[in-house]
């Protein structure tokens, strides 16, 4: 059965018990789909898998709703049983992740950074549950749970290479939803990958809205209105591709694109061409975080019985980030540069890092 708990700080009690449910998403598919090529519903086997939400919610279009499909490739590939608590801010993280452990969840995964603080309590409360966070990993690591990482910043190099060679103004944008390390790793990639530009071309392309260490951010995941302002700015300044590192908030940077003509924006965690179907036509390219791949992973070592809290991360090289499809207006040159440049980080011949 599936269901997604409501928690609020004066309803603990209540949600314990699962007494308010409402309706999970509606069923897309994902990535972890497509990959493991499920036809047919597993045996059903005697085990819970369970997720909490961030603010976002399950229906963000970004990476709780990528987590989710995860969650609901496992219910598919796996045969468990899944549950869920969808959270309306950071006060229902720890309540929302207490009523999953009361319902009997075996293993519980929290979709985010910002649920760093309440998915270690929770673990330390309950040493027999096991647990695994999205974008967050642990030092020193907790017994009970397994981090889910990404090298955001190697498909954001590409990115940022691919808005360099593309850009018709010579300035690119970029803007982040908080200043958290989950969201500046794809910034500083993409500030990376227009440098290394730079240095391989005798470019001069400038990046607006980050320099490394302070830039903008609209200080919310779910502001789509301070997103089309913050894009607006940049647009203002001259930038015409934008890379949006907001979750939703990055539909305002496709609205204000969209109003100023001449402006393209790259998409993360997902496929944006697939999301934002509306606006696929100004859409460069998507930053590709494999998030359902790695939920499904984790939960299934979990049902095998080797649970382990050895941190996931995904890379170019074991294809757990990737780089979308690119616009037809990207030179076909620029393309196979980019094939090269991967293959130069997976063998350490080029560094990611902000130079």
């Amino acid at each position: 059965m599936k269901q997604i708990i409501r928690v609020g700080a004066l309803a603990a009690a209540s949600a314990l018990a699962l007494a308010a449910c409402s309706s999970a998403p509606e069923e897309t598919e994902s990535s972890a789909d497509a990959t493991m090529g499920a036809d047919t519903p597993a045996e059903t086997v005697d085990f819970t898998a369970c997720m909490v939400s961030d603010a976002g919610g399950f229906d963000d279009k970004s990476f709780n709703q990528t987590g989710f499909e995860g969650l609901q490739a496992a219910e598919t590939e796996l045969g468990v049983e899944i549950n869920t608590a969808q959270s309306a801010d950071g006060n229902e993280y720890g309540p929302n992740l207490d009523a999953l452990v009361a319902a009997g969840c075996d293993h519980i995964v929290a979709a985010g950074f910002l649920l760093g603080d309440a998915t270690a309590a929770a673990a330390e409360s309950n040493p027999e549950t096991h647990f695994s966070i999205i974008d967050f990993a642990y030092d020193p690591a907790i017994d009970n749970v397994k981090g889910l990482t990404f090298a955001a910043d190697q498909p954001s190099f590409l990115a940022g290479y691919v808005a360099a060679a593309t850009t018709e103004t010579g300035k690119v944008g970029t803007f982040g939803g908080i200043n958290i390390p989950s969201v500046t790793a794809f910034m500083d990639g993409y500030l990376a990958g227009v440098n290394y530009f730079n240095e391989t071309t005798g470019g001069d392309v400038q990046v607006l809205g980050w320099d490394g260490s302070t830039g903008s951010f609209t200080e919310s995941f779910d502001d789509i209105p301070a997103g089309k302002s913050v894009s607006t700015g940049l647009i203002d300044q001259g930038v015409d591709i934008i890379l949006p590192v907001a979750g939703p908030v990055g539909e305002g940077a496709l609205q204000a694109a969209r109003e100023a003509g001449d402006t393209w924006v790259i998409g993360v965690d997902s496929d944006w061409v697939n999301i934002y179907t509306d606006y696929s036509d100004i859409i460069l390219t998507s930053v590709l975080k494999k998030i359902d791949v790695a939920v499904l992973e984790a939960i299934r070592e979990d049902v095998d019985g080797a649970f382990s809290n050895e941190s996931y991360l995904g890379t170019l090289e074991n294809d757990g980030v990737g780089l979308a499809e690119l616009a037809d207006v990207v030179d076909e040159s620029v393309a196979a540069e980019v094939e090269t440049i991967k293959s130069g980080i997976i063998d350490g011949s080029i560094t990611v890092a902000v130079s």
